[in-house]
């Protein structure tokens, strides 16, 4: 074999001095990229760790408000506590570790991993079951306010609690404990590397849980707003009736307390309506893609599937906020907790109104000096 050398003109020297161009060139953007995607990464954290300390802030403040304030402590606000209870059980055992994952890679074994899994996918679909009892009991204080306190007693309303958290618990528990999520598709979990935690599962498992964790509640609270937003439209109607036969006319305090009452069961249904919208915008992409993507051959991207899924927890950060916007109980409870006013038990049986708010914070200045 002969090598045949074709000269062009350059010195050797020329020719290695263009190579070591060429390599500091070739790592210095090397060393370039390395650094874009280090701030990225630190972008991507500092986003997802407000998340979780949104979620974490936000839900301790509606369990703190409702443990120390008695006009808090209804029967609808049972359900907002125990939704409270799971978005923060979310943002203190789920998100963490989801954060790693994402940001990084699961660096806590295969045993911690089915743990996590466990925990996500019980205290996420607690969450959903707490907004369709939230939504039960809207649609009878609005529908049907007479047997209201028949149909949501103590004793009722404790049973409710326990299936919310009870059911999602065996959702979660049995099938991955007994390892039935994974049956019939061993190859898949082969491709599955030790540093990635992804709940990967069968057809007939990811059909049953996404039906069971989110379409079947889903449609049952739409379909109770749907008919609280249909009364809540004749209540309207009723309400301008009421202006007209009043207006002109000698006050009448019992028609104002019924006007009072019926507005404020408007907009209780708009706002918890809103919560619900919220959590549709959140949750259904997920959904939507878990229970398609077995039957695509699991070709989705880990990337989409953890884009889906931070997007639910958004919806365990937004809640409490939702909560504190719209509704001005909670509003006056949350200023007063976050300005350390909670001396001794004076505000216990505070009514939470604004004028209540101002004379405690009179009182508290006379306190202080």
């Amino acid at each position: 074999m002969r090598i045949v050398v074709i000269s062009s003109g350059f010195s050797t020297e020329d020719i290695l001095n263009h190579t070591l161009s060429h390599s500091e060139a070739n790592c210095n953007c090397s060393s370039s990229s390395r650094v874009l995607e280090e701030v990225g990464r630190w972008f991507l954290a500092s986003a997802l760790i407000a998340i979780a300390f949104a979620a974490v802030l936000g839900n301790l403040l509606v369990i703190i408000s409702i443990a120390y304030f008695k006009k808090l402590q209804t029967p609808t606000n049972a359900f907002l506590l125990s939704l409270a209870v799971s978005d923060f059980l979310v943002g203190v055992l789920v998100m963490p570790f989801s954060l790693v994952r994402t940001v990084d890679s699961w660096q806590f074994g295969e045993i911690f991993c089915k743990v996590h899994s466990i925990l996500d996918v019980t205290f996420c679909t607690t969450s959903i079951y707490n907004l369709s009892c939230i939504a039960f009991d809207r649609y009878f204080t609005v529908c049907d306010p007479l047997r209201y306190n028949y149909r949501m007693s103590t004793s009722r309303v404790a049973k409710l609690l326990f299936l919310c958290w009870t059911l999602p618990l065996l959702v979660s528990c049995v099938p991955v404990v007994l390892d039935l999520h994974v049956k019939g598709i061993e190859k898949h979990l082969k491709e599955v590397g030790p540093n990635i935690c992804i709940l990967v599962v069968n057809i007939p498992y990811a059909v049953v849980a996404s039906m069971l964790c989110f379409y079947i509640p889903a449609a049952v609270m739409l379909a109770a707003y749907g008919k609280l937003f249909s009364v809540a439209r004749k209540q309207a109607r009723q309400i301008d009736t009421v202006e007209n036969q009043v207006n002109g006319r000698i006050f009448c305090p019992l028609r104002a307390r019924q006007r009072f009452t019926m507005k404020k069961e408007r907009k209780a249904a708009k706002t918890l309506s809103i919560i619900m919208g919220i959590f549709l915008v959140c949750w259904l992409p997920f959904f939507a893609v878990n229970i398609t993507d077995p039957f695509m051959g699991y070709s989705t991207s880990p990337v989409v599937l953890e884009v889906f899924l931070w997007l639910g927890y958004v919806n365990s950060s937004m809640n409490p906020f939702l909560y504190a916007f719209f509704n001005k109980s909670f509003r006056q409870a949350f200023v007063i907790i976050l300005g350390c006013k909670m001396i001794g038990r004076q505000f216990q049986n505070s009514d939470l109104s604004g004028d209540t708010s101002r004379q405690a914070q009179t009182e508290l200045g006379l306190f202080s000096r």
